[in-house]
């Protein structure tokens, strides 16, 4: 439990600096990439690290197998709308990493990958990568006081 946050913790230190050092000075969709597959790694960490906590306190019998099945219980356990929001974030990334993708602007400031998911455009630029990197902090402060 420990070790998966981590785990969780370094990955969202590289993170960091493809958003804020990479990012900054190369402007390619392939960075953006890049942060969502890492994106994906640390929700994973996050998740295991909670259904772990889950197993201790006796909230579940076993940590589920399937990743997919992991993130849901752990939004089921731990009911607060910051986890739902970041397990919806989590499971729209796996998707979104397997599927081709659109690119615009790049090499300049309003890069942009685009992706259609279920008939939907997803349009993930350097400002929502940004906010929901944010997002991700929140949710690893909340690991943290959870398993600590």
């Amino acid at each position: 439990m420990i070790e998966s946050y981590d785990d969780a913790k370094e990955e969202l230190k590289r993170i960091d600096h493809l958003i804020y050092v990479t990012l900054k000075y190369t402007r390619t969709v392939d960075v953006l990439f890049s942060v969502v597959e890492r994106m994906v790694g640390c929700y994973e960490l996050l998740v295991s690290a909670l259904a772990k906590k889950a197993v201790i306190d006796k909230l579940i019998d076993e940590e589920p197998d399937n990743p997919i099945t992991k993130a849901h219980e752990v939004s089921r356990i731990y009911a607060n709308k910051m986890i739902k929001l970041n397990v919806d974030r989590y499971l729209l990334f796996r998707k979104l990493r397997r599927l081709e993708h659109d690119k615009l602007n790049e090499f300049r400031r309003h890069v942009t990958m685009i992706v259609e998911i279920d008939g939907k455009e997803i349009k993930i630029d350097i400002d929502n990568i940004t906010e929901n990197f944010h997002d991700l902090k929140k949710m690893m402060e909340f690991v943290e006081k959870t398993i600590k």
